[in-house]
This record gives C-alpha cells, structure tokens and sequence, in this order.
C-alpha cells in the first residue's frame, strides 16, 4: 500500500495541529497577541503560550476563539483530540493510556494521593511539582492529566471504583482552598452513577496491598489488566495468574473499606475540619 499522501502539510500531531491552526488563524485575521487578547479578554502570553504548544488552554478560551473566528466547533475538536493524545504522556504511561481509554470498568485502590481521573487542575500541579517537575514540562503534564478527566465526564463512560486510603485523604495540599476544592471534586464526582468511591480506613491495619497502588482494566474482549505503579515506576502486568492474585487482595481489602455512603461522609466532615482549621 503507497504511503498516505499529506495534502495540507500541516501537522499529523494532535498538540501540534492545535497549535499550527491557532497560529494560522491569527496570522490570517492579521492580529497581534496583544491584539487578540484585546479582542477577547485574556493575557496575550496564554494565547503565545497556545502557539507554541506550551499549553493547551481551557474549553473556554477554546470556544472564545472558536467563536471569534467563525470556526465553531473546528478548534475545540482539535483540543479535544489534543487533549487526549497519549503520546503528551511520559513514555512509560503511553500503553497504559491506550488501555485506559477502551477499558470498559475501571477498579483502583490508591495508598498516597488520588487517582489521576479525579483531581483538579491545582492537586495534579502540586503532585507533579513534588515529583520534581517544572517549568514548561509541569503545565504540560498538568493539562496532560486533567484533559483525562473527560474520559468520566463524557456521555458513555466506563465505569470508576476507586478506594482511596485514609492516608490520602490525610495528607492534604499546602493550600487549603486547593485542598478543599479537591475534596469537593471528590464528593461531587462520587455522585455520579457510574463512579464508587469507598475509602479504607487507617484503623483496619495492615493489608495485602499496604504498599501498592494498583489499577485494574477491564478491556472490551473480556480481560484484565492490572497497573501497579510507585514513585519511580509503573508496571503492566497483563499475565493472568499475577493479576487473578492481585484482584483477590483487592477484594479482600475492598471488604474491609468504608461504604460509598459513609465515604462521602467522612470526606464532608473532613472538609468542615479544613474550614474550621483556626490556622488557615
């Protein structure tokens, strides 16, 4: 078969394409940064930022500039295509993030911080920083991993069960307007119908998954895949016999959590005690 052949030779690359078209499209209207940021009320650097494929913007500066242009609904494709493109992940998360995307119910159980679905946009900034990310780098893992949040927000989504040690739930972010935005995130995304959140408490001891954050994928054609993951690295395991292994210790300890209910439960009574905090 002859190769494909390029008719626009713009970029075949998501990120790349967004940023090419948003370009293209100032450069046509015959506008500055400056310019454009007049015309719609945002600083000029996001939109040189935009570019530059630094960033990808929110939804709503997307559709601003769709509707400036007249391209609606051109540029929030492209952003959404951009924004889930596995290949902006560092490459030991790419296979996983395919996996990810097709798996039909999800199953994780988290000991430190929570899982990437489900943060906001300030706690994924703060765990990516304290994993030594910055600069550049930082703001692209950060949109990276809150664009995956759509993958629970969109019209069929897969379902979500996560059990979050009580641990997580106990070390909360410097700053408590984030922390309590986040814990907020948590109560209203445990709402939805096709997400269960239970939370292990600490006071059950010690268990057969104390030392492993793990994520089961329950993929189209009937398998599981298991994803353990510590600070240094991630592991897919896809063998049928460790992950039949690791899925008993997920029973047992899901066993041993918090009912959905009284999850939501201790999360509000958390955040009254982070808005009582007379330190804060």
């Amino acid at each position: 078969m002859p190769p494909r052949r390029i008719v626009t030779g713009r970029s075949q690359e998501p990120r790349k394409r967004f940023a090419e078209e948003l370009h293209r499209l100032r450069e046509q209207k015959q506008l500055s940064l400056r310019k454009l940021a007049e015309a719609l009320g945002w600083d000029h650097s996001l939109f040189g930022k935009m570019e530059t494929g630094d960033t990808l913007g929110s939804p709503d500066v997307v559709q601003a500039l769709d509707q400036f242009y007249g391209t609606t609904p051109m540029l929030l494709t492209l952003w959404e295509l951009a924004m889930g493109d596995p290949t902006q992940f560092r490459e030991r998360y790419r296979r996983y993030m395919l996996l990810e995307a097709e798996a039909v119910s999800l199953w994780h159980f988290g000991i430190s911080t929570v899982h990437g679905l489900l943060q906001t946009e300030r706690y994924a900034r703060a765990i990516l920083a304290a994993d030594g990310i910055d600069g550049v780098e930082l703001e692209r893992e950060v949109q990276a991993r809150v664009g995956r949040r759509t993958l629970l927000e969109n019209e069929n989504p897969p379902h979500f069960r996560t059990i979050l040690s009580e641990a997580v739930l106990r070390s909360p972010l410097p700053n408590t307007e984030a922390w309590q935005e986040q814990l907020a995130h948590l109560l209203a995304m445990s709402e939805r119908a096709k997400v269960t959140l239970q939370v292990l408490p600490l006071a059950v001891g010690p268990h057969g998954l104390d030392s492993t954050d793990v994520m089961f994928l329950h993929t189209p054609d009937g398998t599981t895949v298991a994803y353990t993951e510590n600070a240094l690295r991630g592991d897919l395991i896809e063998q049928p016999t460790p992950v039949q292994q690791l899925q008993l210790r997920y029973d047992a300890v899901r066993d041993l959590a918090l009912s959905p209910a009284e999850s939501r439960n201790l999360i509000t009574q958390m955040m009254e005690e982070v808005s009582c905090d007379p330190s804060t």
